[in-house]
């Protein structure tokens, strides 16, 4: 099993989704089960500009053309990162919510890998179709207040919506959620809310032990 680690957190080893995804990597560790593991950090990698030649690739794609032998070198950056991806059989994500939604550095990321032709097609009807499939993703985050779904707050999450969305359109549709939350309301709170989120992740990486499928 290979798994790529997205990790789209500043904060190095203070940060809170990283402590989650960590005690969940751990887990895996103690059932006996060794992925082969890439990591990804977001804030420390130099991704390649979604503009310029790159853009004019993307949409040279989007109408079936081929990519101008000028520009091929820039784009082979976008397609190392898309094979990367490609590659993993399993997505762990650790992502802290900003303004209701994700990361700067991740939409970035986002907006490099789904590109057509790669992640997704259009079919002869016009309609889009994921081509990323028998895929599992493990989204792992943190906020600051609480967006549950009993909370009033519940609408301004566009964080997990849109990630469900936007893999979802790309074909994954095994998609776990861990939300650490409220996190910055107060250090009692934000310590149960931590240890509520280390505690799933522990048994989401128990569950991998029971199942052949390593579902998540």
């Amino acid at each position: 099993m290979k798994l790529l680690h997205v990790i789209a957190s500043p904060r190095g080893d203070d940060s809170t989704t990283l402590q989650v995804a960590n005690a969940f990597l751990e887990g895996l560790q103690r059932e006996g089960i060794k992925p082969e593991i890439d990591t990804i950090d977001l804030f420390l990698r130099d991704l390649p500009a979604v503009a310029g030649d790159n853009i004019e690739s993307k949409y040279a794609l989007v109408f079936g053309q081929p990519i101008d032998k000028n520009r091929k070198e820039s784009w082979s950056q976008i397609e190392r990162l898309i094979e990367a991806f490609l590659s993993a059989d399993v997505y762990l994500i650790s992502a802290p919510m900003w303004n209701f939604s994700i990361p700067y550095a991740l939409k970035y990321y986002i907006d490099c890998i789904v590109q057509p032709g790669y992640l997704y097609k259009y079919n002869e009807s016009g309609q889009p179709v994921g081509l990323v499939q028998d895929k599992r993703m493990l989204c792992i985050t943190s906020r600051g207040g609480d967006y549950s779904k009993d909370s009033p707050f519940h609408a301004y999450d566009f964080q997990e919506p849109y990630l469900r969305a936007i893999f979802g359109f790309v074909g994954i549709t095994n998609i776990h959620f861990i939300n650490a939350q409220p996190v910055d309301m107060s250090l009692e709170r934000r310590r149960m809310a931590l240890e509520g989120a280390i505690s799933e992740a522990h048994g989401l990486a128990a569950s991998f032990h029971h199942t052949q499928e390593y579902a998540i």
